[in-house]
């Protein structure tokens, strides 16, 4: 192996407010006890709306949510400079300051938004008192924090990779890699194309129709289903982040993917990847709900939950794939950059490094362990609760009917899984090899590609709702015609 071609940044030098010795401890001093108050305060404001009840109102709400971002965006800076100080040390690593860097931002930003809120807020109160109450609702006023939270996490996070684009003095920057495909064959790359292009397109038009098809039909417009139209849109955005490049390099004869381009697609595809997994889990309790507790069903599974729970896991897939794309900074590579795979997978990326990868490797165990183990764990403890209670129903036709409301998805969830499995164990058999690019085919785009086809086979809802939406389509454009026919 050659030498790295890529020197490490080891730290920034932050200089503080000042460089005189004996101004230290003063600013020391002052900069400690305006961070106590800051967290005290504010601590004290969200313990007393949080136990009053007559405080349980929008314009509090906002106000603590304002009161533990002001906590967070102080925590981002203030201790490090206070260690900084105590220790008489400048230094900041090079992932700390990235870190520091979206975490300031997030909150920052996240303080500007919820001013804002708070400022509408007052705006309905003062100048529509009548309609205040059901305008600002508990429902759109967790919506407006949870979409805030998103936006924002979203835009630091764009700011933190696009750090990556920047050289410094002493770093050279890596500025490919190279994804060696499922084939080095030319004979066979022609037929690669023409075959993952045909499985996108179905892809991305199957599940647009189910997305169609679901807004589209009043009747549809349940719990299950709206899990099931954000995982068409997942499953969209997770083949869309992988097959484009790859038809991309086939079409160019270019096998080449920049570093910044590298560390953006690892994010996006853990992101779905991870959302792929919470959705599944979703539906399999929603599937659990509909069958252990008719009775209690639609008031649980409500509106709101279900926007919660999907919200709730946009916030937790964004941050883990953030975690993986800032520790990949830290890692050094020698100059052979081939990647034995189709797209920039993470672990391909970690046994590239010349560097100790120790941190990265238990950074992707957890990671698996939260976002693929829990999730796992929760559909099959969902569907031991499923299977428990048809087999407490007597007549043969009712268990039937209660096993074919959770058929499809069961069926969906079974193929994500066991792809996913059988990548995970080749990848650990094989070193230098394209069979975990080939079973990662099995679940990157198969899959997507499979599930509109598995809902619309095994639904009869979804079947109905086609039928409706394209007899809707071949009237209208009937209409149309006969208005052509007629015109002068």
């Amino acid at each position: 192996m050659e030498p790295s071609n890529k020197t490490q940044i080891s730290q920034f030098l932050l200089l503080g407010l000042s460089t005189e010795a004996e101004l230290q401890p003063l600013i020391f001093g002052l900069f400690l006890s305006m961070y106590l108050i800051t967290v005290f305060g504010n601590l004290l404001i969200i313990l007393v709306v949080s136990s009053d009840s007559h405080l349980h109102t929008p314009m509090y709400f906002f106000l603590s949510n304002l009161s533990f971002v002001d906590i967070c965006v102080t925590s981002t800076t203030i201790p490090k400079m206070l260690w900084n100080i105590q220790t008489q040390h400048k230094g900041i690593t090079y992932e700390g300051c990235i870190t520091q860097m979206y975490f300031y931002i997030l909150f920052a930003e996240l303080d500007d938004i919820l001013l804002t809120v708070m400022a509408y807020d007052r705006y309905v109160a003062i100048c529509h008192p009548l309609h205040y109450t059901v305008i600002m609702s508990p429902r759109l006023c967790v919506l407006l924090v949870l979409i805030s939270w998103v936006l924002i996490a979203l835009y630091s996070l764009l700011h933190s990779l696009m750090m990556l684009q920047l050289s410094f003095w002493n770093k050279t920057q890596i500025s490919e890699f190279l994804l060696l495909g499922l084939s080095e064959e030319p004979a066979l790359q022609s037929l690669i194309f023409g075959l993952f292009l045909f499985m996108y397109l179905i892809t991305v038009i199957g599940n647009l129709l189910i997305i169609l098809v679901l807004c589209s039909d009043p009747h549809l417009h349940t719990s299950m289903y709206f899990f099931l139209s954000n995982l068409s849109f997942v499953d969209i955005s997770f083949t869309s982040s992988i097959i484009p490049k790859m038809l991309w390099n086939i079409q160019t004869q270019s096998k080449v993917i920049t570093y910044e381009g590298c560390i953006i697609q690892v994010y996006f595809y853990l992101l779905f990847a991870a959302l792929d997994d919470f959705l599944l889990t979703m539906m399999a309790y929603d599937r659990f709900m509909a069958i252990c507790h008719p009775l209690r069903y639609t008031v649980i599974m409500n509106p709101r939950l279900c926007a919660l729970l999907v919200l709730g896991s946009w916030i937790v897939s964004a941050l883990f794939p953030l975690l993986h794309s800032l520790m990949v900074l830290r890692l050094s590579f020698f100059s052979d950059l081939e990647i034995h795979h189709f797209f920039c997978e993470i672990t391909w990326l970690i046994r590239l490094a010349c560097s100790d990868p120790f941190l990265n490797n238990m950074a992707v165990y957890f990671g698996s362990g939260i976002l693929g183990g829990a999730p796992l764990a929760g559909i099959l403890y969902s569907y031991s609760k499923i299977v428990s209670s048809i087999c407490g129903i007597s007549s043969a036709q009712g268990k039937y009917k209660a096993f074919s409301t959770c058929a499809s998805h069961l069926s969906v969830a079974a193929l994500f899984y066991c792809s996913a499995l059988g990548v995970y164990l080749s990848f650990t058999a094989t070193y230098r090899s394209h069979t975990s690019a080939i079973a990662s085919v099995m679940y990157t785009v198969v899959t997507p590609m499979l599930n509109p086809f598995v809902y619309s086979l095994r639904n009869k809802d979804i079947k109905r709702a086609l039928k409706r939406f394209f007899g809707m389509e071949m009237f209208v454009k009937g209409l149309f015609a006969l208005g052509l026919k007629n015109c002068p």
